[in-house]
């Protein structure tokens, strides 16, 4: 299975820098209208046979352009949702909070997945519902899935999950709003970065510095 996954377009949280994780969170922005609007030329060549959203609202507001320009169904899973921030929830990313938050996150990725954020889930949690909702998507037989999903969570679970990234090549790459990562597998045979944001996937370990990771999450 090609799979597809897309950081949602720009919402006001995202403007002022904010841990915005709890259901519903923030609409978008004018701008994130705009890049929604985008998607379905930006993804033309893309044969998407389903589409997942997660239960945000500016998931839905993201795909939804997408899903009438190829006469889909969105099919909103909780389990695609932004990775809680539990107590730290709408405090400032470019904070000692906000490095917490994706210092925790990272550590999921590494592996640490029985550490939980301070009053949030689990590592093991975060995946287990984010590898739930992949595995449906694969055992529905489409070749090509697209899902609508956030910042932190398509950044631990690739760098958890794909043979080829690593926790510092993550850390390193923030992913823009409507930024997408390609990937190819499956959940028994594993899976293999293709792009990110455009960007050919380098051999895992061949990254970069730690970069601003910090308050990606959204």
């Amino acid at each position: 299975m090609r799979l597809l996954l897309v950081r949602h377009g720009q919402t006001t949280s995202n403007v002022d820098f904010l841990l915005d994780t709890a259901v519903p969170g923030a609409g978008l922005t004018a701008l994130g209208e705009q890049q929604a609007a985008a998607l379905p030329e930006a993804l033309a060549d893309e044969d998407i046979e389903a589409l997942y959203a997660s239960t945000l609202v500016r998931t839905q507001l993201t795909a939804a352009p997408l899903a009438a320009a190829r006469g889909l169904d969105v099919i909103v899973r909780d389990g695609i949702r932004e990775l809680s921030a539990g107590d730290l929830e709408m405090l400032p990313g470019d904070s000692e909070q906000g490095a917490l938050y994706m210092k925790t996150v990272f550590a999921w990725a590494a592996g640490d997945t029985a550490l939980r954020m301070p009053g949030g889930e689990s590592g093991a949690e975060a995946l287990a519902r984010y590898d739930a909702v992949v595995a449906e998507a694969a055992a529905g037989g489409a070749g090509t899935v697209a899902m609508i999903s956030h910042g932190a969570a398509i950044r631990m679970w690739t760098a958890a999950r794909a043979d080829n990234v690593d926790v510092p090549f993550a850390a390193a790459r923030p992913l823009d709003n409507t930024g997408v990562v390609i990937l190819e597998g499956s959940p028994e045979d594993g899976w293999k970065a293709l792009t990110w944001a455009g960007a050919v996937v380098t051999p895992s370990g061949d990254s970069g510095p730690a970069g601003r990771p910090l308050g990606e999450s959204g």
